[in-house]
């Protein structure tokens, strides 16, 4: 009987050879391995990690080369053989298991499109629950959850959907928006990749709770694995009655739509997103109304993240209780954080609300990669806070850490060390809002440019007093009349920049002068 080797098909792990690895294993092992394609476990730094099906469990090798090949067959591997690049069972490596796996519970662990294996490790269940339910109770029901968006805003999921509800019955869509753009964030790709299922059966029960027969996926175009996993997806669900008119016979209509988008980062707000969508140049709308009242096509949409929507099939599975006994204050449920930058162990970590940031950079990441002292950490994107080490204790909940001057955001931590400097990290911040403005508003548009500007005056060391003047008064303008968080939130970085790292913003003659007289 063959045995059954794990390899995940996950781009990053693509990015490290697996396929080559998974091709060298299948020609040395012939009929005795049976070579599984699966998602990756989010342990990005034991990249290609393969696993073998012991009577004991999974056991994990990685990284793992082409040339390790031959030295892990002659270890006896296939039956969890000792090598220098074993790491026991999967299960009890402590950066996976201590985590709180729920959104990500099935990913690395079966054949992404698998839908038999997906029923199996309790895929589908929550959705046969929601079409024996009235929309009102489905709504009720994420509602009681807690549930917030992941995309970065935060805003109540149920109330969202009770608004869509609430419009007069007609046509009405649901987006799940996969445009993800903000450094140091790979979650959704890994969703994607791993468990596609998950976000097709969470907008399934989105459109059912609302009246939407129609979903669409926004994809950036830079995910072409993810693209094509979820068109697969979307033909296998097509084939066994899941999706289509009347599911399994008896239930409602609902279709999905696959739209990949040309990489702009402010499509991933809703309005760009849903004009884009229609075919549109991706520019930001004037709010009200929202577009759960009128939305794409202007007909009311339910525009969600897909780590949002991957978790409402286990709040219909297992009650809106289960998943909000996880988690701290308004903060409910699980969050995938992803650790990126210098850091020792980058990769994927779902953890409840309330973790501190510094488990999750020392704990689950090591610390740096390169050894040199953290300098800051920027969680929520490239539009995030740069936090320094003396906030490490906060914890990782949308109110708690907006108190200490940051935002979850998509749930991205990028690590930087000592030798990082935040002028120029800073002057990105104004640089990257500059690219990717829409052009809509003036605040954004202009105040970008001139922000970039003023810093570089500031450090050829112009007017320094004068100009960190200027750039205060820039970031409250954009901050307060910008149409969207573009614009709105590109001040934190900058301004966290300046606050929490004062004498890199002082000029080079008055630097000069200070450290001559230290």
């Amino acid at each position: 009987m063959s045995v059954k080797v794990y390899i995940p098909c996950d781009a990053a792990a693509l990015s490290m050879g697996a396929d080559d690895v998974a091709q060298a294993i299948a020609q040395q092992g012939g009929h005795d391995v049976q070579i599984i394609r699966n998602g990756s476990r989010g342990m990005l730094y034991l990249e290609p990690l393969v696993e073998i099906e012991t009577v004991k469990g999974r056991m994990a090798y990685g990284p793992v080369g082409v040339d390790d090949v031959e030295d892990l067959f002659a270890a006896d591997f296939l039956n969890g053989g000792d090598h220098v690049l074993g790491h026991g069972l999967t299960e009890q490596i402590p950066y996976f298991a201590n985590q709180d796996r729920l959104t990500f519970a099935r990913v690395g662990v079966i054949d992404p499109l698998n839908l038999k294996e997906y029923e199996r490790h309790g895929g589908l269940s929550g959705l046969k629950k929601a079409l024996k339910m009235t929309p009102d109770a489905i709504v009720e029901t994420v509602l009681e959850s807690g549930l917030r968006g992941r995309g970065g805003a935060g805003f109540p999921t149920g109330i969202k959907w009770k608004t869509a509800l609430a419009q007069p019955d007609g046509q009405k869509y649901i987006c799940a928006n996969a445009d993800e753009g903000d450094s140091g964030t790979f979650a959704d790709r890994m969703l994607m990749e791993g468990d596609p299922f998950s976000l097709i059966e969470g907008m399934i029960i989105g459109g059912r709770a609302i009246g939407a027969d129609t979903g669409y996926i926004y994809i950036r175009s830079e995910y072409p694995h993810a693209i094509k996993t979820m068109r697969r997806a979307v033909h296998i669900m097509e084939n066994t009655g899941w999706l289509g008119d009347d599911i399994q016979g008896d239930g409602p209509d609902f279709h999905v739509i696959i739209r990949v988008g040309a990489g702009a980062y402010i499509c991933g707000e809703e309005s760009s997103m849903l004009e884009s969508i229609e075919g549109k140049r991706g520019q930001v709308k004037v709010k009200p109304p929202i577009p759960a009242i009128s939305g794409l096509f202007d007909k009311p949409t339910i525009v969600n993240n897909v780590l949002t929507l991957a978790s409402v099939p286990f709040i219909l599975s297992e009650g809106a209780q289960a998943y909000a006994d996880y988690g701290q204050g308004r903060s409910k449920g699980t969050q995938p954080f992803q650790l990126a930058g210098d850091i020792q162990q980058g990769g994927l970590v779902e953890m409840a609300f309330g973790v501190s940031i510094d488990t999750l950079i020392n704990d689950f990441g090591g610390g740096t990669y390169t050894g040199k002292a953290v300098k800051a950490v920027q969680i929520g994107g490239p539009l995030g806070g740069y936090m320094p080490p003396h906030t490490f204790k906060t914890t990782m909940g949308y109110e708690s850490l907006a108190q200490a001057g940051g935002m979850i955001g998509h749930g991205g931590l990028v690590v930087y060390n000592e030798d990082t400097d935040m002028m120029s990290m800073a002057r990105y911040a104004m640089e990257f809002c500059e690219i990717e403005s829409c052009g809509k508003c003036t605040p954004c548009r202009v105040g970008s440019v001139r922000g970039k500007e003023t810093l570089d005056k500031i450090a050829a060391g112009e007017d320094v007093a004068a100009n960190l003047a200027v750039i205060e008064d820039l970031c409250d303008l954009m901050e307060g009349a910008s149409l969207c968080a573009m614009g709105g939130l590109t001040p934190m970085p900058v301004r966290s920049a300046m606050q929490n790292f004062p004498d890199e913003f002082i000029g080079p003659d008055t630097k000069n002068t200070k450290q001559a007289a230290e």
